[in-house]
């Protein structure tokens, strides 16, 4: 068994995750509900080898570093997938989230026509908040995709991992992912400052040192796009 025989399935059967965990069955995600494949148990040793095999030397040395590993997944232009591997009682254990081909638009999503006025703008610093599963990247996604459509700037996205892929349209689209491209979010969003930018989009702001970055750079004419974690407008301010 290969993890691309798995995500195969997911694509025919119309699901959203997969769950690859020691001494269970594979599963799967569809309308909501968890669906066990007709596999036998996955071993320890299996889930790690089959994890393995799609990770590079650097992804492996992380993972056994910090027990934890982001990143995202191509099945062979087919489909692509958020992966995030993590230990479960000391074995390899990780789920799949597939990522849409294509970027929805914000009317798609049903999302407030202010949004679209938003994306007009030539300066600034605009945050999408709110829980882990809200739907931030998919609103930010959405905005990008709206810019990229209609207006003719440079636009640098830096991601942990990159879920949409953007194509060039009307705009130029440099994406670059953590662990990949850069060290940092800081790191990347000190680089995209020298590289001649209109738009930026932190995919999240850990830090003070990011977060005092994209300040400066909404404040020195760029259009600045980020998430954080909080639940309501109070909380970001706060943080």
């Amino acid at each position: 068994m290969h993890i691309d025989e798995l995500l195969y399935i997911v694509t025919e059967k119309g699901a959203s995750d997969l769950h690859l965990c020691p001494f269970v069955e594979p599963v799967i995600r569809v309308d909501g509900q968890l669906l066990r494949l007709n596999y036998e148990k996955a071993q320890p040793t299996q889930t790690q080898r089959l994890m393995y095999e799609i990770l590079t030397d650097e992804q492996i040395q992380k993972f056994e570093t910090t027990y934890e590993l982001d990143f995202s997944y191509s099945l062979h232009k087919i489909a692509r997938f958020r992966v995030n591997v993590y230990k479960d009682k000391g074995a390899v254990a990780a789920a799949f989230r597939l990522i849409p081909a294509r970027v929805p638009t914000i009317r798609e999503l049903n999302l407030p026509p202010v949004l679209e006025e938003l994306t007009r703008r030539p300066r600034g610093l605009i945050l999408v908040t709110g829980p882990t599963g809200s739907g931030k990247s998919t609103t930010l996604a959405a905005m990008i995709n709206q810019i990229n459509s209609e207006r003719s700037v440079h636009i640098i996205t830096i991601e942990d991992p990159i879920e949409y892929l953007h194509q060039h349209r009307s705009s130029i689209i440099n994406q670059r992912e953590l662990g990949q491209d850069t060290k940092s979010f800081a790191a990347a969003l000190r680089s995209a400052l020298r590289e001649d930018p209109d738009v930026i989009l932190v995919g999240e702001m850990r830090d003070l040192e990011t977060i005092q970055l994209a300040i400066t750079a909404a404040e020195t004419g760029h259009l600045v796009f980020a998430t954080l974690h909080t639940n309501n407008a109070a909380e970001s301010i706060d943080r």
